[in-house]
């Protein structure tokens, strides 16, 4: 995070997006699995064709959930005393900021699910974060 920081900007709070981020990126990637294990199941006694078809939708589904996780892990939401920012991307880093003095407010948008497990989206002007763990607290330490 130190090349985004400026001299004597001071990092409140570096976290990643809450874990039900995963879940549907996960779930297609089970999806892809669990086809392609019934067709590697099914495809010997019918048609090796059809194994192979498997055999690539699990490769795929591998993929899937790897590159999700993978985007999950490199993605930082940080508050530091001047800004708020998020940091993204695998092969190309990327960084959306918003000065905290130049935002009127920073809003809170919750889920009943959102508010049952403790993530939201986080909206500071023109910066839109979703999957917040606990996005309360970065409106608090925000003040």
């Amino acid at each position: 995070m130190r090349g985004y920081l400026e001299p004597g900007e001071e990092v409140q709070l570096e976290s990643r997006p809450h874990g039900i981020a995963l879940a549907l990126p996960l779930l297609r990637a089970v999806v892809f699995a669990l086809a392609g294990g019934a067709l590697v199941l099914v495809g010997p006694r019918s048609s090796w064709a059809l194994a192979a078809v498997g055999a690539l939708l699990l490769g795929l589904g591998a993929v899937l959930a790897l590159s999700a996780v993978w985007r999950w892990d490199r993605t930082k939401l940080v508050l530091t005393t001047e800004k708020l920012f998020v940091v993204y991307g695998v092969a190309r880093r990327r960084a959306a900021a918003v000065r905290l003095a130049r935002v009127p407010a920073i809003e809170v948008e919750q889920s009943l699910l959102g508010h049952l497990l403790g993530y939201g989206t986080v909206i500071a002007g023109d910066l839109e974060i979703p999957y917040v763990p606990s996005p309360r607290d970065v409106c608090r330490l925000a003040r």
